[in-house]
């Protein structure tokens, strides 16, 4: 399908079925899901229909004209962002069918298990092992190790994990992915308080968990190839994010500025409007972005725009402090909680200060990502490395 005015008749006919008004938010989430009008470039069948990403703009107008209820992105963000386009590119049918419905509604919510206390920055140093049980080819694995930084995981149903599972290869190539139910025996998650007193991060252990081989992603050691999907995804959701002219972070510290005349100077308009300039650079390039992501999977670009992200957001949310005074040093509430997504733009100036804080970290961090864009995107020689052929066991630690 590529004609925009046939998917807009779908669209309303949807509607008329299901009327926003009297339908229940998951039923009509549902039947979108089925009518294949929740990502429209997916297959048949599996929430699409095959038609080019740029279309999707068409459906989302209509539903939003009519009122009808979205699948509150920011809560699935994990699930719809890097185990969706990874689980459709490397799933099998059965997993595809089984995972993308309920996540896509967001009856079942995601988190990521990838990061540990002694792999962050050096993700393919990753200790966690999967090891078989038994000498059966399809049997269950059994997992043991520990992850960090892990967003989400105190609601998710389910997670994508990588974990070793031959250490006696260099260590990109011993790793295997696999989708771990995090209510089965064995998971455990304890919260991580942050600076901004809550714990929307967790370290989640793993003793013993079971995962059947059913639901491994990709072959047996293919592990880092399929999590550069999960990745690279990852990386354009959290820098690409679609947002209007002035939206954002830097549309709330502009409202402020012209809501309260009395805090302006001149060096503080200097500082606003250079940033202004630079997150509207920065919002047009992730759309010339996810138009680029049209034709294929997202690429190293990504990189470059989470790194644009995380520094514009700590920059802006720093000039919003300054341009409050002495409002900017009062912090509203340190009680603590574990939220189910991050709320930029509905807090206060405190919590941006302090939570943009994480955002040269989570995602990759900016060393990493620079390193990223300089090899991948820039064409430049790759620093040595010493590791890269040695088996995994062998590496100091």
């Amino acid at each position: 399908m590529t004609d925009a005015a046939e998917l807009r008749s779908l669209t309303r006919e949807l509607l008329a079925r299901r009327p926003p008004a009297t339908t229940d938010r998951t039923d009509f989430l549902t039947a979108r899901f089925d009518a294949g009008l929740a990502w429209v470039h997916y297959p048949a069948g599996l929430g699409g229909l095959g038609a080019p990403r740029s279309l999707q703009a068409v459906v989302d107008a209509e539903l939003a004209a009519a009122g009808a209820p979205d699948n509150d992105p920011r809560r699935i963000g994990i699930g719809l962002g890097m185990a969706a386009p990874t689980i459709l590119r490397y799933g099998t049918q059965e997993q595809k069918e089984r995972f993308l419905r309920p996540l896509w509604v967001g009856e079942e919510v995601w988190c990521q298990l990838f990061s540990e206390p002694g792999a962050g920055s050096d993700l393919a140093a990753l200790g966690t092992r999967a090891v078989r049980d038994g000498d059966s080819v399809s049997g269950d694995w059994i997992v043991n190790g520990q992850k960090v930084w892990t967003s989400s995981a105190h609601v998710a149903r389910w997670a994508i994990l990588i974990a070793r599972t031959d250490p006696d290869l260099p260590k990109h190539q011993g790793i295997s992915y696999f989708l771990c139910d995090m209510t089965d025996p064995g998971v455990e998650v304890r919260p991580l308080r942050q600076i901004t007193g809550e714990a929307e991060f967790n370290e989640v252990f793993l003793t013993d968990v079971r995962i059947p081989d059913a639901h491994r992603l990709g072959g047996i050691g293919e592990g880092w190839k399929v999590a550069q999907t999960t990745l690279m995804n990852e990386r354009v959701s959290i820098g690409g994010a679609r947002l209007p002219r002035g939206g954002g972070m830097i549309g709330t510290v502009a409202r402020t500025w012209r809501e309260r005349p009395e805090l302006r100077t001149h060096e503080l308009r200097q500082r606003l409007l250079t940033l202004w300039v630079e997150a509207e650079v920065a919002r047009l390039t992730a759309e010339r972005l996810r138009q680029q992501l049209v034709a294929g999977q997202p690429g190293p670009e990504g990189s470059g725009m989470k790194l644009a992200f995380a520094r514009l957001n700590q920059e802006i949310s720093g000039l919003e402090v300054e341009l409050l005074g002495e409002e900017g040093l009062l912090y509203s509430d340190w009680t603590m909680r574990r939220p189910e997504l991050v709320d930029f733009t509905g807090r206060d100036a405190g919590y941006r200060y302090l939570r943009s804080k994480g955002n040269s970290i989570e995602g990759g961090t900016s060393e990493v990502l620079l390193n990223i864009v300089a090899e991948r995107v820039l064409g430049l020689p790759s620093e040595p490395r010493n590791d890269k052929d040695v088996a995994w066991k062998d590496l100091a630690r």
